[in-house]
């Protein structure tokens, strides 16, 4: 069972923490952890690239000059694909890139990139984060009392809060975001992964 310490805001150390050995310490699934991502990133292409095909091209109608005794090729609309103007023969449309894991796979994609953080000495748990009033001075002081100022880190909460939000946006590198939010690609794209006593208790529960 991993044990962690845990830090109060000002970077000391107050306690240890147990975490879940089936969720921080699973066998670690690379194929699912590529497929988590790839998914991702899927889903957030737009697809919306778009050219129009013969029937879409405006005019057209009638044949250009007749069939025979002009000595030039044969045509029959201005619309054609063989025209500067015409139609194209297989366009982009429209569409959609994502597809979907079954639920198990993206659980345990889940718990392995946990588990990476926890192996590689990436995770830091807080026993509480908040601040009175969104400032971005307290949230660089925590960072800083952390030793995560120079590092990208995702921040993650058991609930939404606006002032820590607001406080962390304007930090370079910094992404915040609750539980409900966690996912593989965010994980990974971070250095650090710094989770609140209460967000830990969320995903033991979310993911068991």
């Amino acid at each position: 069972m991993p044990i962690v310490p845990v830090y109060n805001m000002d970077g000391k150390q107050v306690g240890e923490m147990n975490l879940a050995d089936s969720i921080f310490a699973t066998n670690i699934n690379k194929h699912l952890l590529h497929q988590a991502v790839v998914m991702q990133l899927a889903t957030r292409r737009l697809g919306t690239a778009k050219a129009k095909t013969r029937a879409e091209v405006r005019g057209g109608g009638a044949k250009p000059w007749r069939q025979k005794g002009t000595g030039r090729a044969r045509h029959g609309s201005r619309r054609s694909p063989l025209w500067t103007g015409g139609g194209v023969v297989f366009p982009p449309q429209p569409r959609t890139y994502g597809f979907k894991m079954p639920k198990k796979a993206w659980r345990q994609a889940l718990r392995s990139a946990l588990a990476v953080k926890v192996e590689d000495g990436k995770l830091v748990v807080l026993d509480n984060l908040a601040f009175p009033a969104p400032k971005t001075k307290a949230a660089l002081g925590v960072l800083t009392n952390l030793k995560l100022a120079d590092a990208k880190t995702l921040v993650v909460m058991a609930e939404k809060d606006e002032n820590v939000t607001k406080s962390m946006r304007n930090l370079p590198g910094v992404l915040t975001m609750n539980t409900e939010g966690l996912n593989v690609y965010d994980i990974l794209r971070h250095d650090h992964l710094l989770l609140t006593k209460e967000a830990v208790g969320r995903i033991e529960e979310a993911l068991a």
